[in-house]
């Protein structure tokens, strides 16, 4: 692999799934390599369940190789493989839509970890059913939509959001304790472009205060579970996991904070993987390269 000053590299990330045969990686190596590409990480993976193949490809060129370029070189690759594929330019800031209710923790966290810089990301608008979360639009200086959801307006509000991901050019629509229950068109227009957080005691503890409802049946384990979005409610592939470990001692309230600490990191976590390009869809699962 050449080295390249890095004042003179654009850098793409190359994402690619289609049935395992020999010659995959080869085939795309060598074509990036003649570009003048430098491979800046890599990784595979076989399932040999469904004898699926899956790749992440992370790399350099020199200035002036633009997008174009590189899909029209790797294009009699792409065909004879038959890939699914898609090229990522690292230059461009991932622009992402949050939509959120009355609990503010996830949200909160995930404009802290983009001020920080560990989330490379522009929020491009917050959407919410309740007027709690302007004040925190409105410090950020966040375009802010206050978009009450009812029975009758569901389908006209769930248009707006459609209509707004389109306007913003948003790559990413985040559920960050959004509670409302999306329609399965709205799931199935964001399928692979909506993150979802939830407590991990579904299908257990389902409705409300599902904290109450473990505290009383003595839970050991508390989480939460980020996913994308699906009709299947709460049901879509897995992205992100964590629990921890609860005691007798704790009341429901210091689940409640446990719980909400837990939301708010897996939520952020599986928010950069999907912006990094690290997570591809598998069927109802994923693949997820750290």
């Amino acid at each position: 692999m050449s080295e390249v000053a890095g004042s003179q590299q654009a850098t793409y990330v190359l994402t690619l799934s289609c049935a395992d045969r020999p010659g995959i990686v080869a085939a795309v190596t060598t074509e990036l390599a003649a570009l003048g590409g430098n491979i800046a990480e890599s990784n595979q993976f076989w399932d040999r369940q469904t004898g699926q193949f899956f790749m992440r490809i992370a790399f350099t060129m020199p200035a002036g190789t633009g997008r174009e370029s590189i899909e029209r070189a790797l294009k009699p690759a792409f065909e004879r493989f038959g890939m699914k594929t898609a090229i990522a330019d690292q230059a461009r800031k991932p622009r992402m839509i949050i939509m959120v209710s009355k609990f503010d923790h996830a949200l909160l966290h995930l404009l802290y970890q983009i001020r920080v810089g560990w989330l490379d990301a522009e929020v491009a608008a917050i959407v919410s059913n309740h007027a709690d979360a302007e004040r925190i639009a409105r410090a950020e200086d966040i375009p802010f939509h206050l978009w009450p959801v009812t029975r009758e307006n569901k389908a006209e509000q769930e248009a707006k959001v459609i209509a707004l991901v389109k306007e913003t050019d948003a790559d990413l629509v985040v559920l960050a304790r959004y509670m409302q229950v999306l329609s399965d068109n709205l799931s199935n227009r964001l399928y692979g472009k909506a993150i979802n957080i939830h407590h991990s005691f579904l299908p257990s503890f389902k409705g409300a205060k599902p904290y109450h409802q473990a505290h009383e049946r003595g839970v050991k384990l508390i989480g939460a579970t980020a996913h994308y979005v699906t009709a299947a409610l709460d049901e879509g592939p897995i992205i992100e996991q964590e629990t921890a470990r609860v005691t007798h001692s704790m009341s429901p309230d210091d689940l409640i904070a446990a719980g909400r600490d837990i939301e708010s990191r897996v939520l952020a976590r599986a928010v950069k993987l999907h912006l990094e390009s690290r997570v591809m869809l598998n069927g109802h699962k994923t693949v997820v390269f750290g």
